[in-house]
């Protein structure tokens, strides 16, 4: 790609894989009927089976849908997906995870390869997909200065991990794959994606090596990270501290850390595990995953169209930059009301600035959700592009329409907020501002053009904001001059 990669101290390079977890979209666990619905009352949606109590064992099957929404989500990845595959038991005693191992995929993951193309500081890297796995997840543990507890209403609730190859190079780097990823899952309608519910957080593995060199250094891993600009936080912070770890000690121990929001620092959580740790073990309750083409051809035609097409079909049909594209895509529902209203305005541009600085703030929450429906938007749009109101006002309006069954015109009209564009209305508040501000119009006669600006602000203010600001500036700019000539004359 022609690009330096980011140094840090002495020479100093950073090494960055991402695993992000990513519930998935179902209204059921991975191994039973128990609801994952976010927010209930702790350990009232569990069972025996996701709570791992003794003598409770997984039901013989396996959530089909969970099993689908992982295939889409590797097909939108471009991954290859497994004929055969099967679960195997992961074993680690931590108070989260109550009957001491996870049901997970260790050499037979559901989808193997692909790739992510991040943009980054202008430029664009293609990130390496080693694997999607599927496994359910853990409880969750709150610590509190009484003490820790564990609610088990997340335990079993099916999730994917989407494992990268090193490929990453800085915190910026990896901030863009893991929003980029997060667009393609919610566009594909895998995950709800919501960092704050946890739905979607990553480990970070992070390693460093001096610039040039091919061979990777020992590495950490930052766990459970829920937020953009924490895996950046974290990742400056670690690499940091590796190089000065190397400096002194001449190596990096392999630990297992987690990142500490309120300090900034990375903490030493374990000493990290390693493969052969975990015992993996061929999971003898639940039966072998055998996935046909006909199945995945089926799921390929469901794949909507992604997140980086869109943008690019955005920026060609629209004229838009990058940046806005960007926006409409990162949030479900948001292009698709954009382009209902563009379609039905003369002016979709203005579409797109009353959308992005305006309505989004009377909006909350993912999918997106307007107060206004498309053809209010678009009528807005419409009355402020043809001038029947000025900017100024479509802005006051809109939130007016949140509030009233009326159309934007009829709104504008009922309430007087409709432009004038009356020549002889607008001619006498031309002369009425001229009159009420003579240093003004002497100011622009020697030759002091900002003095313009003072005599408009009079004249819309004389208007209450109603005055065409376009065809008012024409007719005021003309009779100063119309002045300034007779004025010549008459010396």
């Amino acid at each position: 790609m022609g690009r330096e990669h980011p140094m840090l101290a002495d020479g100093y390079e950073p090494v960055i894989g991402l695993e992000v977890h990513a519930e998935l979209k179902t209204r059921t666990k991975l191994f039973c009927s128990c609801s994952t619905a976010f927010g209930a009352e702790p350990n009232t949606q569990c069972c025996p089976v996701c709570a791992g109590l003794p003598g409770g064992l997984v039901v013989r099957r396996l959530n089909r849908r969970a099993v689908e929404l992982a295939i889409l989500a590797g097909l939108a990845l471009e991954c290859d997906i497994s004929a055969y595959s099967h679960m195997d038991r992961k074993h680690y005693f931590y108070p989260d995870l109550p009957k001491g191992y996870q049901l997970s995929q260790a050499d037979e993951p559901l989808c193997r390869g692909g790739h992510l193309v991040i943009g980054a500081g202008g430029e664009t890297r293609r990130v390496r997909i080693a694997r999607i796995h599927l496994e359910e997840d853990a409880g969750k543990l709150t610590h509190t200065a009484g003490g820790t507890r564990l609610d088990c209403n997340r335990c079993g609730v099916p999730l994917i991990e989407v494992v990268s190859e090193p490929d990453l190079r800085s915190g910026a780097e990896a901030a863009a794959y893991l929003r980029e990823l997060r667009a393609v899952l919610l566009a594909c309608g895998v995950s709800d994606c919501k960092m704050q519910e946890g739905s979607l957080r990553c480990d970070v593995n992070l390693s460093v090596r001096r610039v040039g060199e091919e061979t990777l250094g020992t590495r950490t891993e930052i766990k459970n990270i829920n937020s953009f600009s924490f895996v950046e936080k974290a990742i400056a912070f670690e690499a940091a501290r590796q190089i000065a770890e190397l400096k002194q000690t001449g190596r990096v121990r392999q630990r297992t850390m987690r990142y500490n929001a309120s300090s900034g620092r990375t903490e030493v959580m374990r000493e990290k595990e390693q493969a052969a740790d975990y015992r993996f073990l061929r999971e003898p309750d639940v039966p072998e995953l055998f996935i046909s083409r006909e199945t995945v051809e089926r799921l390929r035609r469901e794949l909507p169209e992604l997140p980086a097409a869109r943008r690019a079909r955005l920026q060609k049909s629209y004229g838009m930059s990058a940046d806005d594209a960007a926006v409409l895509t990162a949030t479900p529902g948001l292009s698709e009301f954009f382009e209902q209203a563009a379609e039905m305005s003369g002016y979709p541009a203005l579409v797109l600035h009353l959308l992005l600085t305006d309505l989004l703030r009377l909006c909350s929450g993912e999918p997106f959700a307007s107060p206004v429906s498309p053809g209010q938007l678009a009528e807005l749009a419409d009355l402020a592009g043809e001038g029947s109101v000025n900017r100024s006002t479509a802005k006051q309006l809109l939130p007016r329409l949140t509030r009233s069954d009326a159309s934007p015109r009829e709104l504008a009209a009922r309430e007087n907020l409709t432009q004038i564009s009356d020549r002889a209305q607008l001619a006498a508040w031309v002369e009425q501002a001229m009159a009420e501000q003579p240093r003004s119009v002497a100011d622009y006669r020697n030759g002091k053009t900002n003095a313009l600006r003072a005599l408009q602000g009079r004249l819309m203010a004389l208007s209450r904001g109603r005055a065409n600001p376009v065809l008012a500036e024409q007719m005021l700019r003309g009779r100063l001059d119309q002045t300034n000539q007779e004025e010549d004359e008459h010396v």
